[in-house]
């Protein structure tokens, strides 16, 4: 079969692999959506501490069940159609135990340490089906739109964390693919107040706001983020503030804005040759501000991303802007890397 395989930073390979074969406690699939995201550009450019192999890529999976193992859990049969967590917690540390299994210090994650969906055929790992973590897909919502739930499962995790309030208003920095899939739940399940939308890309900001409809934007590249909020909002500042991007300003610029009370999710992680930031300690003392990190998912948050396509509550179909053959991945890659669609999905 053909698959995308990492064996180096910068050397990513399309090869020809044997067809995996399915173990007792295992389940075997045919991938129909893998799709892609920044981290996998980031991968190929500069690798991953938590690759240490030849490793086929891609964690935004989802696919046909072709072989069940005879020891496997969960009750699938071949044909069930299901999407895959990315995000593998152990399910017996503290962390876990508490039921925080998304920050689990043992976590493992497929396309790291168990090969990925950039592939015709994947095997999903006992270790995901011991947490509960290969779920069917509705009948109403495609494979296109299940391999985006990973993601979406992500932007939940972080603004379940963050108390938003009917009304509050919103910012979300980063006009890339997950910045749209939070504005979609900030809107669709917490029902904030109005949404403006950052970006430095002129064209990724048009793109996006064209299909997530924020009530305004705002080109950083051009103007003052910090003083057109508070001047949009009377001097008061953002309710709610989402840093998609790993960019350090606007951690900065988050705390800057905030209004008393405000809540903040560091959502994009910062490079790790340049990971800290100056902030004003009193701004957040005495506007009590509250400031959330949010690290991927826990196996609950997909089957809730799940439910919110399938209803229509969070809509996804018209985020995924380029279907691709998986022939062409890597060139999905650079597409996404040049930030020229929304979401790209690749279909072995």
């Amino acid at each position: 079969m053909k698959a995308l395989r990492f064996h180096a930073p910068g050397d990513v390979r399309l090869e020809d692999v044997p067809e995996p074969d399915c173990g007792p406690r295992e389940v075997k699939i045919r991938v129909r959506n893998c799709s892609t995201c920044g981290t996998d550009v980031k991968i190929r450019n500069n690798g991953h501490v938590n690759i240490t192999r030849v490793t086929t890529m891609g964690h935004e999976i989802a696919g046909e069940v072709v072989e069940v193992g005879a020891d496997a859990t969960g009750g699938f049969s071949a044909g069930d159609r299901v999407q895959v967590i990315a995000a593998v917690p152990c399910g017996d540390c503290h962390e876990c135990r508490k039921g925080w299994m998304e920050v689990c210090q043992n976590q493992t994650s497929v396309g790291y340490q168990y090969d990925g969906g950039f592939a015709e055929y994947m095997i999903v790992p006992e270790q995901v089906l011991a947490v509960d973590g290969l779920n069917l897909i509705p009948d109403n919502v495609g494979f296109d739109e299940a391999s985006a739930a990973e993601p979406f499962a992500c932007a939940i995790n972080a603004q379940e964390q963050m108390n938003i309030e009917e009304g509050d208003f919103t910012v979300v920095f980063g006009a890339g693919p997950i910045g749209c899939m939070h504005i979609r739940i900030a809107r669709g399940v917490h029902k904030v107040g109005p949404v403006w939308l950052v970006d430095v890309n002129a064209e990724r900001l048009a793109m996006s706001a064209e299909a997530v409809k924020p009530d305004g934007v705002i080109d950083a590249s051009k103007e003052d983020v910090v003083a057109r909020v508070m001047e949009l909002t009377g001097g008061r500042g953002a309710d709610v503030i989402i840093t998609a991007t790993p960019a350090n300003i606007t951690q900065e610029q988050a705390i800057a804005m905030a209004a008393r009370n405000g809540r903040i999710s560091f959502f994009g992680g910062l490079p790790k040759t340049d990971p800290t930031i100056t902030a004003d300690s009193n701004l957040i003392h005495y506007r009590q501000l509250h400031i959330h990190g949010a690290n991927g998912s826990a196996p609950a948050h997909h089957k809730r991303a799940l439910e919110y396509i399938s209803t229509g509550q969070i809509p996804v179909k018209d985020l995924i802007t380029r279907h691709v053959p998986l022939e062409q991945a890597l060139e999905a890659f650079d597409i996404v890397a040049r930030g020229e669609a929304i979401k790209v999905t690749v279909e072995p």
